[in-house]
């Protein structure tokens, strides 16, 4: 009985079913008038009535859009809330929480960097982080050489990376293109005094001894201090923030020193020149970074520092434009025609390329609000972090774009660190600057304060580099 209650049902629902299809099926004209639309018109009408304007249709409908409205008008105000609020807590040396303040984003703005030369400016804002460690540089004629260098560092886990970056890769880069430029020019460089002084330094570090901790710390901040001069060829002690990590730290024996030290060589600068007898700027980028990192983890090794930073580089002489990218600041053309060109693209743990390297170094990518290496970096390439740079599930290896200014005329460049591109696209920046080129730093300042109401909550570091007055013809030539 039950069975063929329930097939009467399924029979009844099947006939119902095709009355339905049918009534829309024939329901269609089938003389078709093009100069008469009115008959699909009303046809039209009739198939809403029936089966859209119904009440519980309408009221579902209502309801889906009701919500779409309200997650948009959610996501809109909770990124104005973060773009005017944002609440800091400091604190004191002893670890005890001191003040809970709350500050819009005209605080934010206080306390920012600028700078603004002939063809190139930059502004920087410390923005909603507790520390600006950001950092960058700007040169447009080294020493006269006619090559000019513009780099900015994104630092994270603290600012010693970043600071180490500017003061120590810089400088080397600059000292090379000098020596380059006067192989060029057939001047004859001369001695360095303190390689004399740096292989009678290793002499004596190869006898062993203890002194007292006193004399460790003199023998540390000496050691340091050669190692920079035999590196860099210049009379410098090391900074006082490095000498300051140093002082903390653990005793170290002379033996490590020794090892350490040995470990860096002087690269001669004839081995920048290719074949052609032209400088190669991405192998000494690609050199300069690579050296710095090593002795960036060796300092940072011993006084337990584990800050890092992303590195971008860009090399300009003539029409030629060599940019270096570790990390995930970035740089962006605008052409002739008002085209978004890359500089350089972001390293992300992601990446399908830097996930697989990742993975066979015995490490993993996991998902913590962004993507992340082991679960703490979010990009896969810096310099520093030493953690993670033992276990070779980061790197500093950085990629290299060269490109021919003739062939893009381009109207200008922005490199920024990845505060600004957290909330602007690279089409989004270009667009932006375009239309405030003529203010007196080619825009910086506005697209740095326009990423910081929008919600940034980064520092936030941009470089403009103008060329509207570029000589691209005569620099061809």
């Amino acid at each position: 009985m039950e069975d063929e209650l329930e097939d009467r049902v399924i029979y009844q629902t099947y006939v119902t079913h095709l009355k339905m299809m049918s009534r829309f099926a024939w329901g269609a004209p089938l003389n078709i008038n093009f100069h008469s639309p009115l008959t699909y018109l009303a046809y039209l009408w009739r198939l809403l009535k029936v089966y859209v304007f119904k009440p519980e249709v309408f009221i579902f409908g209502t309801i889906i859009v009701l919500i779409f409205m309200y997650l948009q008008a959610l996501d809109v105000w909770s990124r104005a809330l973060l773009g005017r609020l944002q609440f800091t807590i400091s604190r004191g040396t002893k670890g005890k929480i001191q003040k809970l303040s709350l500050f819009n984003t005209g605080d934010a703005e206080k306390t920012s960097w600028q700078l603004q030369l002939q063809q190139s400016a930059a502004y920087a804002i410390q923005g909603r982080r507790p520390k600006m460690e950001d950092r960058f540089v700007i040169n447009e004629n080294i020493n006269n050489t006619g090559v000019s260098l513009f780099a900015i560092f994104d630092g994270h886990g603290g600012e010693f990376a970043a600071n180490y970056a500017k003061e120590k890769l810089i400088p080397n880069l600059y000292k090379k293109v000098v020596e380059i430029k006067d192989l060029i020019s057939g001047k004859v460089p001369e001695k360095n005094p303190d390689e004399q002084q740096c292989k009678e330094d290793s002499k004596d570090e190869s006898k062993p001894s203890t002194p007292m901790l006193q004399e460790r710390k003199r023998s540390i901040r000496k050691t340091t201090s050669t190692t920079d001069e035999c590196y860099k060829g210049i009379k410098e002690i090391t900074d006082k923030e490095i000498l300051s990590k140093l002082d903390k730290q653990l005793p170290v024996t002379r033996e490590v020193r020794n090892t350490s030290t040995s470990m860096f060589k002087q690269i001669p600068t004839t081995s920048y020149f290719d074949k052609s007898g032209k400088v190669d700027y991405g192998k000494l980028l690609t050199d300069e970074v690579l050296a710095a990192d090593r002795l960036l983890l060796e300092i940072a090794k011993k006084s337990y520092d584990v800050a890092g930073t992303t590195a971008l580089i860009a090399i300009l002489e003539g029409t030629k434009l060599y940019v270096a990218n570790v990390g995930d600041s970035r740089g962006v053309m605008c052409d002739n025609k008002g085209n978004a060109i890359p500089l350089s693209f972001d390293h992300k743990p992601q990446q399908m390329r830097e996930r697989k390297r990742i993975k066979e170094a015995g490490g993993f990518v996991s998902f913590n609000g962004v993507w992340r290496v082991a679960g703490i970096l979010a990009t896969s390439r810096a310099l520093g972090d030493y953690p993670l740079k033992d276990k070779n599930f980061v790197i500093a290896d950085p990629d290299i774009l060269t490109f021919d200014l003739y062939d893009h005329k381009p109207q200008f460049i922005i490199l920024a660190s990845d505060g600004l591109w957290d909330t602007f696209s690279n089409e989004d920046a270009i667009a932006f600057i375009k239309e405030r080129l003529d203010e007196s730093d080619y825009g910086a300042r506005s697209i740095t304060l326009e990423s910081l109401h929008r919600g940034s909550l980064d520092n936030i570091t941009v470089v403009i580099i103008d060329f509207r007055n570029f000589p691209f013809k005569s620099a061809q030539a």
